[in-house]
């Protein structure tokens, strides 16, 4: 049974720093390539970054410079180092792992105030 288990949102003033962290069970981690998407209210979801199996990292044009994507691939988790953050960033986050398949987490909520 696949689990993508996301931890590390809240509740954080503009300006303010969050990381994400998101523990993969269930597949062969190290062969998946892995991102995290955002969905806010009324919005539909949308890429925030993704990394591959082999290390190369994309990112939304909103978020680039202010995001990083890392995984490691001992411990079987991807990270979102999020920096900068902005009222527009308030949203569930999502992480993702793609091969063959997909996969999603539950999701969790961060909340950037003004």
């Amino acid at each position: 049974q696949v689990q993508l288990v996301e931890s590390g949102g809240g509740l954080v003033q503009t300006g303010g720093s969050l990381r994400l962290s998101c523990v993969a069970s269930g597949i062969i981690f190290s062969t998946y390539g892995m991102g995290w998407y955002r969905q806010a209210p009324g919005k539909q979801r949308e890429l925030v970054a993704t990394i591959s199996n082999g290390g190369i990292t994309n990112y939304a044009d909103s978020v680039k410079g202010r995001f990083t994507i890392s995984r490691d691939n001992a411990k079987n988790t991807v990270y979102l180092q999020m920096n900068s953050l902005k009222p527009e960033d308030t949203a569930i986050y999502y992480c993702n792992a793609a091969r063959l398949s997909q996969y999603w987490g539950q999701g969790t909520q961060v909340t950037v105030s003004s």
